[in-house]
């Protein structure tokens, strides 16, 4: 699967932004998707995910109530709306697929195909 994400950008603090992350070829039906990121200094950590049908997403807990993962099959593109975007979340935010069990969505080995990433700025 070839993924490329766009819509990062910069944001005020409290502002919102919408990632699409678009993918390509013949396995992305079979795939659960995710997002990660990748501030300074910092390693990639798991920020949310989706299965195939979009009857199961996970968050990280930094994120609940202000983010949003959600699929679309049908233009193969999966979304991460940001909400009440916040400093800390500025970072180079990666697009995933994999085919992780659910309860290990959030491990970042589980994934095989990656986008080039696409920055995301909180700043007054």
């Amino acid at each position: 699967v070839q993924l490329v994400e766009s819509g990062g950008g910069l944001v005020q603090p409290g502002g919102s932004l919408k990632l699409s992350c678009a993918a390509s070829g013949r396995f992305f039906s079979a795939s659960i998707m995710a997002w990660f990121r990748q501030g300074p200094g910092n390693e990639r950590e798991f920020v949310a995910g989706i299965t195939l049908s979009g009857d199961k997403v996970r968050y990280a807990d930094s994120v609940k109530g202000r983010f949003s993962i959600l699929r679309d099959n049908g233009v193969r593109t999966t979304y991460l709306q940001m909400n009440d975007l916040k400093p800390e979340d500025a970072a180079v935010y990666y697009c995933a697929a994999g085919a992780p069990l659910v309860d290990y969505m959030h491990r970042a080995v589980y994934y095989s195909d990656w986008g080039q990433g696409t920055q995301v700025t909180v700043s007054p």
